[in-house]
């Protein structure tokens, strides 16, 4: 009997997020003057008018569609499946971070480890099409934030994201996903198996309902989510219009802390990491650095991270510097042919210590 109240409150919840004009603000009022969504169903339509328009409060009243029916029997179904988790705004498992914030979802759909939502956190994000200094980084500073007990949040596209929750399942704090999609979809499907590992062992988390496809709209909304549950942002890598500074706005709109990783002046995946340091974010060169910011205290065990430092030594790398660099400049300052230059580079970017960008440069990458 308990478990059908339960389900049947559930029901209700999930009727109230599939009304028609009836978004994250409007729910909110709505709970605030009538309470759970059982009385918001069974109010007049002149109590209802006191609160919301015409059109809406009509639309509360208006008998479930067999469409929405059917969507809130899948979803009852897929919560009552191990690891899966529909919270409401109502719950004590309702991560307490965002509903400090100004926008929090009504209801939640969570795959996954559901303790991690209410764990220290710090959201690493970045652009999707990194350089594999940018992946290596975001990789490296998510695994030691993770192995110090934070647990890392990134939205699971490719490059940077991925990285960042590759990082974060190798340490205890591990990662959480915040999707913008339905629960039950991957996306990118390139992630498929990334997905399966976070769920089985971080959190995937969705404000959107199953079965909801790939929207782009929906992409830029959820990062408030992504740094609204985090008590930091760091920016790893992105370009000056990067939607990752979107994250990053939000974030200081929430009081969260903004770190962002410097690069070099000539890359233009810097470009959005030197204007929020201009902006006021922290410039940061190690996971310690941003241990030390949120005073957050690493244990014991977990030593702090080594500072970046070259791990090859030879008269290309010298000249090279750290800055990207053309071929025939290179040559010059090696006083090598150019043939001589391709096969020495090759051996070098097949060792990991050097990258060829676009537009025919090469940078060296910082390896620890």
């Amino acid at each position: 009997m308990q478990q059908y109240a339960q389900a049947h409150e559930l029901a209700q919840w999930l009727r109230l997020e599939r009304t028609a004009g009836v978004g994250p603000e409007t729910a909110r009022r709505l709970l605030s003057a009538f309470g759970l969504p059982g009385n918001i169903f069974s109010a007049s339509l002149a109590a209802l008018r006191e609160v919301v328009t015409e059109r809406v409060a009509r639309a509360l009243l208006t008998p479930l569609s067999a469409e929405t029916a059917a969507l809130i029997e899948l979803t009852l179904e897929w919560a009552a499946q191990p690891g899966n988790h529909v919270l409401t705004v109502a719950d004590s498992e309702y991560p307490q971070a965002l509903l400090n914030t100004a926008d929090p979802p009504i209801v939640l759909y969570v795959k996954g480890r559901i303790e991690l939502l209410g764990q220290i956190s710090v959201a690493v994000v970045g652009s999707r099409n990194a350089t594999a200094q940018g992946v290596s980084n975001a990789e490296k500073f998510s695994e030691a934030l993770s192995q110090a007990g934070l647990t890392v949040i990134s939205g699971m596209a490719l490059g940077i994201d991925t990285a960042a929750h590759e990082g974060g399942l190798r340490g205890a704090g591990s990662t959480v996903a915040v999707i913008g999609t339905g629960a039950d979809i991957v996306y990118p499907a390139r992630n498929r198996s990334l997905a399966h590992r976070i769920a089985e062992n971080g959190c995937i988390i969705s404000e959107y309902p199953l079965g909801t496809p790939a929207i782009p709209s929906n992409f830029p909304r959820r990062n408030r989510l992504i740094s609204g549950l985090a008590r930091g942002v760091l920016v790893v890598e992105a370009a000056a219009q990067s939607g990752s500074l979107i994250t990053a706005r939000m974030a200081g709109e929430q009081g969260r802390d903004v770190f962002a990783i410097p690069g070099s002046i000539h890359s233009p995946l810097a470009k959005g990491c030197h204007l929020l340091i201009k902006q006021g974010a922290k410039l940061v060169e190690s996971a310690q650095d941003i241990l030390e910011e949120i005073t957050y205290q690493t244990p014991a065990s977990a030593a702090p991270e080594p500072r970046v430092a070259p791990a090859h030594s030879s008269p290309i790398l010298d000249a090279m510097g750290f800055d990207p660099v053309d071929l025939d400049t290179l040559a010059m300052r090696c006083d090598f042919d150019i043939a001589t230059l391709h096969a020495e580079l090759l051996t070098l970017e097949l060792e990991g210590v050097v990258e060829t960008l676009p537009g025919g440069v090469v940078r060296r990458l910082a390896t620890s």
